[in-house]
């Protein structure tokens, strides 16, 4: 028991990764609303592959920032992550476009089927529930005169919902302007993501989600009372521990065991996923593929479970995902030798951002996420003067502040 505590805390917020990957698209116009059961069909006739392309994608992105930030808590949205980056992906070409397929599992998904997958995933999930709130918001901020391709800005408004504005970054004001349009989308859980606008800049690429769901079988506020937490130092904390007995869908596999919390309807849900005594989460998660864990959520069976888990609040963020994506394998999106010539000339992805906050307690359970996508023009090279000092020359030694000369001279003879 002692050892399952210990591992908990960690265990959740792993799964809770598949709750916001779950939870991601919502953005949609009053054209593209369905019922319920039409938003189940709609979700089951995505293409497989862009499914567990994401699937993949999730846990591969979760496996590098965990060893990043070992022994910390780590909480994330990887479909933000992917769904910022697929409108990026819309202006890559060549070998950049190829390094991003690969690293975000797509490649071998043409781009009108990969961008009317994510469309439908957004309506889709969007209608699951009606006692779940959802939202998520796609927006593109162009520096005033960038001249931005049409073609690409007409895809993301058609197949991701994309806001487009183009505003002056140069003045105070712009970075003000973009962090409050990041905070209506969140709800105000995230208020800001951007600090300072490089000269440089020319574009950002803004994916955000909101998230709200009631536990299907709320927990107790009268049986939440203080016990012991073992944290993997193995030192002790007192935490509020909510409690409940209920059927729920149980699974064990090799070396951890599962419990589904479902949200409002069952059709969303969080996996609390327990590695056994002596093991480690991160050997867990090291484990897992999409293969797996689709394997996995087809072995629950109803269980009547008693269960003890933490309610708690968390904070991830704001994090720079460029090592992490360079590791899979994109690289070449942060270089001068990226191509994102669907977009413009000398563009490159500069930084991708990344914060996510959520809260779990008795009746549920309310989480956030951004993903910024930073792009960059290419440093042009400058003329080069040719300054070859072979001849009788003079110098001067002065005082910046004054103009007050110091030293003076001139050399003939060196």
């Amino acid at each position: 028991m002692r050892k399952k505590i210990l591992i908990l805390a960690t265990a959740i917020l792993t799964i809770v990764l598949l709750v916001s990957t779950a939870a991601v698209f919502s953005k949609c116009s009053k054209e593209e609303e369905v019922s319920s059961k039409e938003s189940d069909k709609i979700v089951e006739a995505v293409d497989a592959n862009l499914v567990d392309g994401n699937t993949e994608f999730s846990f591969k992105i979760f496996k590098e920032l965990i060893l990043e930030d070992k022994d910390k808590n780590v909480f994330i949205s990887p479909l933000s992550i992917s769904t910022a980056l697929a409108m990026a992906y819309n202006g890559a070409e060549g070998e950049t476009w190829k390094a991003m397929a690969e690293a975000l599992g797509i490649d071998g998904i043409g781009l009108e089927k990969l961008n009317q997958g994510f469309k439908d995933l957004m309506v889709g999930i969007q209608n699951a529930d009606s006692e779940i709130e959802l939202s998520v918001a796609n927006s593109i901020w162009l520096r005033e005169g960038s001249g931005c391709k049409e073609d690409f800005i007409d895809r993301n408004r058609r197949y991701f919902a994309a806001e487009v504005e183009e505003i002056d970054f140069s003045s105070p004001d712009a970075p003000d302007i973009i962090n409050s349009w990041i905070k209506e989308a969140t709800k105000g859980k995230i208020e800001e993501m951007i600090t300072e606008i490089p000269m440089e800049i020319v574009m950002y690429l803004i994916n955000a989600i909101y998230f709200k769901g009631n536990w299907t079988y709320e927990f107790d506020e009268d049986a939440t009372r203080e016990e012991d937490f073992y944290l993997l130092d193995g030192s002790i904390k007192k935490v509020p521990m909510m409690s409940q007995g209920e059927d729920l869908m149980y699974f064990k596999g090799d070396n951890f065991s599962s419990v589904r919390l479902p949200y409002g309807e069952e059709k969303i849900a969080m996996y609390v996923v327990l590695p056994d005594e002596g093991v480690w989460p991160d050997d867990v998660i090291s484990s897992f593929s999409a293969e797996k864990w689709n394997e996995y959520t087809k072995s629950f069976n109803e269980t009547n479970v008693s269960i003890l888990m933490p309610k708690f609040k968390m904070e991830y963020g704001i994090k720079l995902l460029n090592d992490a994506l360079t590791s899979l394998g994109m690289g070449v999106a942060f270089s001068d030798s990226a191509d994102f010539s669907g977009i413009g000339p000398d563009i490159f992805i500069s930084r991708v951002l990344h914060k996510a906050v959520i809260e779990v307690n008795e009746k549920g359970s309310e989480a956030a996420a951004v993903t910024v996508v930073e792009m960059a023009e290419t440093a042009m090279p400058m003329d080069i003067v040719e300054f070859t000092v072979n001849r009788p020359f003079i110098f001067v030694i002065a005082d910046g502040r004054s103009g007050s000369i110091l030293f003076i001279g001139k050399v003939v003879n060196p």
